[in-house]
């Protein structure tokens, strides 16, 4: 197995633990709070809640998994290994890490917030890596 290779297994490693790490805090900060009734998070919450910010985090990597694992397992599966298609996953992992951060550290309404800014990072990096497949699809 290449380094490349290697690399880019590790930067999915890491982004599958950051996932279960948002699960965890999202899970154990809501089941903590007095009253909590599993499966439903208090329509009254915002940002100035840490259990809101939790949930939000995770439901938001929740909703950009599919996009980011489905391009990375494509490339794994048809054996894709790029230099740049490596650098682009760890950026998006390390975005969404600083994101994840930023979401539980800051509580505000503002938008763009400065969590926005690693959010639009990791998209950039996921389309980077689109246009990369698309390109190699078409070399096929």
């Amino acid at each position: 197995m290449t380094e490349l290779a290697l690399s880019a297994y590790f930067a999915l490693y890491i982004y599958l633990i950051m996932v279960f790490i948002q699960w965890a805090v999202a899970t154990f900060s809501k089941a903590s709070q007095k009253d909590a009734v599993p499966g439903k998070i208090d329509s009254n919450l915002s940002h100035g809640s840490f259990v809101f910010r939790a949930h939000r985090t995770f439901q938001n990597t929740i909703e950009n998994s599919i996009l980011f694992l489905g391009t990375v397992l494509f490339a794994f599966i048809i054996g894709y290994h790029s230099a740049v298609f490596a650098i682009c996953i760890w950026v998006y992992v390390i975005a969404r890490c600083i994101h994840m951060a930023l979401y539980y550290a800051i509580a505000t309404e503002k938008n763009p917030s400065p969590r926005s800014y690693f959010f639009l990072a990791g998209v950039g990096a996921n389309m980077v890596m689109l246009v990369l497949l698309g390109l190699r699809l078409i070399a096929f």
